[in-house]
């Protein structure tokens, strides 16, 4: 070896001694929060709530409950600002599908079936990258045609998405894990929903509360998972949610798994809690700190 060529090896050898491993790491992962877990008391104080949540260090948020040009009562470029003053964004939100109204409930302007472009279009003021058919009523969802019906609705929706630079997703709970005439729905709706087009938001908590692996999931379906939502599992009662951390879901090794879920975003939730949903919040945001650096 020529005496230059040595001196540039050893150089670079160096170099890579004296880098910290740390440097080598991809982008940090962003601290996301559904604030459907803030749901009993975002209505009655909007700007607090988000300011608290700001300060327990949330930099992301999802939304649900958007209607007719309205998130939590406020005009959604009045809501948007509000969030970018206090320094985090809003990567998705949550919606319906509009087919059947939930009991005792108005039905909502915003949903797959009434009023879709004009939510897409205010998506994409609030700087949504993500909307997300949340949830499917039970009469939505009784037989596989009817799941056939929905994965339908969501692929055609999906084109109206597209036109503004958004992508369509949908998020699970447990019952899309329960056969129906000997098929899993999750396993139909994975094959009929356009991949190209439709992004799956996997709830770790329901998925596991259904006996199935999400690990698994990502190696079955990779790429197909870009948003997540953490929630954790109470040791004495699994249908109750823990604080995040402190329950029994291995999220360790769940998010060593991103890359082959596609992973980009995930959002703290709970559906229960331990004391009051405040004081989850709050510890969530500290404990997910050592699950994901």
């Amino acid at each position: 070896m020529k005496r230059r060529e040595f001196i540039q090896t050893a150089a670079a050898v160096s170099a890579a001694v004296l880098i910290p491993s740390f440097a080598f790491a991809g982008p940090k992962r962003k601290i996301g929060l559904q604030l459907y877990s803030l749901r009993d008391v975002i209505f009655k104080d909007v700007e607090g709530t988000l300011k608290q949540v700001a300060d327990f260090g949330y930099q992301e948020l999802e939304l649900f409950g958007y209607n007719d040009g309205k998130v939590f009562g406020k005009p959604v470029a009045e809501f948007a600002k509000m969030v970018k003053d206090l320094g985090m964004t809003i990567p998705s939100g949550h919606y319906g599908t509009g087919l059947i109204s939930a009991p005792n409930r108005p039905a909502a302007i915003g949903t797959l079936t009434n009023g879709w472009e004009k939510a897409v279009s205010d998506a994409k003021v609030l700087g949504q990258e993500n909307m997300v058919i949340a949830y499917l009523q039970k009469d939505e969802r009784k037989t596989l045609d009817d799941y056939k019906k929905v994965c339908e609705l969501i692929n055609k929706n999906a084109e109206i998405c597209n036109k503004y630079g958004i992508r369509i997703g949908y998020h699970n709970h447990d019952f899309e894990f329960e056969p129906i005439d000997g098929q899993v729905p999750y396993e139909l709706m994975m094959k009929e929903l356009d991949p190209k087009s439709v992004s799956m938001e996997l709830d770790l908590f329901w998925t596991t509360y259904a006996n199935h692996d999400p690990i698994k999931l990502f190696a079955t379906y990779p790429g197909r998972f870009p948003q997540w939502h953490v929630k954790d599992m109470r040791k004495d009662d699994r249908k109750l949610n823990a604080d995040v951390g402190t329950g029994t879901i291995d999220f360790k090794a769940i998010f060593a798994k991103a890359n082959e879920a596609g992973f980009k975003h995930f959002y703290i939730e709970h559906d229960t809690f331990p004391a009051t949903s405040i004081e989850s919040v709050k510890a969530d945001s500290q404990n997910i700190k050592s699950i994901i650096e």
